[in-house]
């Protein structure tokens, strides 16, 4: 199956290397460009595509509200296109937002190229792309944000969890991967995917990416805590 790749930067030159990348991929194309998110927006109403790979800082329309804007109307249907954010060091608070608003995970822009075909093809079949490293720098960059309090967290949402979902999460949310859940917890690694899915079920997530937002605004995760 052939990934339908839109590329949405206002850096022309930018979208040129992408897409010489994604061209000499077998199973992916790229079907169409915008220059910022508005155009984005309007180009996907006529035009199907997989993954929208977003740039953040853009004129017109950044590359948040269009990701709100995309993913408010594909919300639910069959074929909706999953984005993928692309960042840089020093913007990480804008990507953070466009994962709220419903992102499938982020890059940095000086990915290597193998990384981010890894990173579409992941996002097209449905996981998301939230790199441990990015992660932590986020949740350095956050922590003066986030809820803290020596208090167990408590949330309806989290009633729903056992004590093993919520452990998971937990690791989830401090940017581990299913192996390295694995490995931390003593699992198997498809034991940790058949805890993640059922975390996604019972907290009516679409992914992991979500589960780490919840995890910091319930206040599961606390600031300064790892």
């Amino acid at each position: 199956m052939t990934v339908r790749v839109m590329l949405v930067d206002d850096q022309a030159l930018l979208r040129t290397g992408f897409r010489m990348v994604l061209a000499a991929q077998p199973d992916m194309e790229v079907t169409a460009e915008a220059g910022d998110g508005a155009e984005a927006v309007s180009v996907l109403s006529t035009t199907p595509v997989d993954v929208v790979l977003m740039d953040i800082r853009m004129p017109v329309m950044d590359g948040v509200e269009a990701t709100r804007r995309i993913c408010q109307e594909g919300e639910g249907g069959p074929g909706a296109p999953r984005v993928l954010i692309l960042t840089t060091f020093d913007l990480d608070e804008y990507a953070f937002a466009a994962l709220k608003a419903g992102a499938s995970g982020f890059l940095l822009k000086d990915v290597p190229p193998a990384e981010l075909l890894t990173a579409i093809r992941a996002v097209h079949s449905g996981d998301a792309v939230v790199a441990p490293s990015t992660t932590k720098r986020l949740i350095d960059r956050f922590s003066p944000l986030l809820p803290t309090t020596a208090e167990e967290p408590h949330s309806k949402e989290l009633d729903r969890l056992t004590d093993r979902e919520r452990e998971v999460l937990l690791l989830v949310a401090q940017g581990m991967s299913n192996g390295e859940i694995a490995a931390h917890l003593a699992l198997s690694e498809a034991t940790v995917k058949t805890h993640v899915g059922r975390i996604l079920t019972k907290l009516g997530l679409r992914d992991r990416v979500q589960a780490v937002v919840l995890a910091y605004e319930t206040g599961l995760v606390r600031a300064g805590l790892r």
